[in-house]
């Protein structure tokens, strides 16, 4: 049962990211329900605070989203750079490892660097011909990366979640 519960939990990280270009309202979602399998699964070491802590957060996130203007929540531009912004600060923020032991610092580490990432990389689509439109001096801006920007955080940091309790018997040393 443990196998088949990671395999879906991978299919559903990888859904998640998938539904950030399609919808991303619902990537959160199967983001968390991906979290809910590997805690079934019990391969990797998480416990049940964890699990609520971010159902409470995806709960909060996907409301937040749902209460964003439809036109704003139908446009799809800028995904892909606040996506890659968010995965390249969630590998720069796993390597947190190097500068401090402790899981916890590691942990905080992943989630500022995420939301770094997104920003950066919201701000990179800015600059382009297509994103001048919700640049951050309209009015737009704030709303634009609540309904985008706070789903692909959500997403990849339960990714990150998973991949640092993944890689924690690599990190602990005697």
């Amino acid at each position: 049962m443990s196998v088949v519960s990671v395999i879906l939990a991978i299919l559903l990280f990888a859904v998640s990211l998938v539904l950030l270009f399609v919808r991303e309202t619902l990537a959160p979602v199967a983001a968390l329900l991906g979290l809910v399998c590997f805690w079934i699964s019990a391969t990797l070491p998480l416990n049940l605070n964890i699990v609520i802590t971010w159902l409470c957060l995806t709960v909060i996130v996907t409301g937040v989203s749902l209460m964003q203007p439809p036109a704003v929540m139908a446009q799809r531009r800028g995904m892909g750079y606040i996506t890659v912004g968010a995965l390249t600060g969630m590998a720069v923020g796993l390597l947190g490892f190097s500068v401090v032991p402790r899981i916890g610092a590691i942990y905080a580490i992943m989630v500022l660097s995420v939301a770094v990432g997104i920003f950066l990389g919201y701000y990179l689509f800015t600059r382009t011909p297509e994103g001048k439109a919700v640049g951050m001096n309209t009015g737009r801006f704030f709303s634009y990366l609540l309904a985008k920007g706070f789903p692909a955080a959500i997403v990849v940091m339960q990714l990150g979640i998973a991949l640092l309790l993944w890689m924690l018997p690599l990190l602990i040393t005697d």
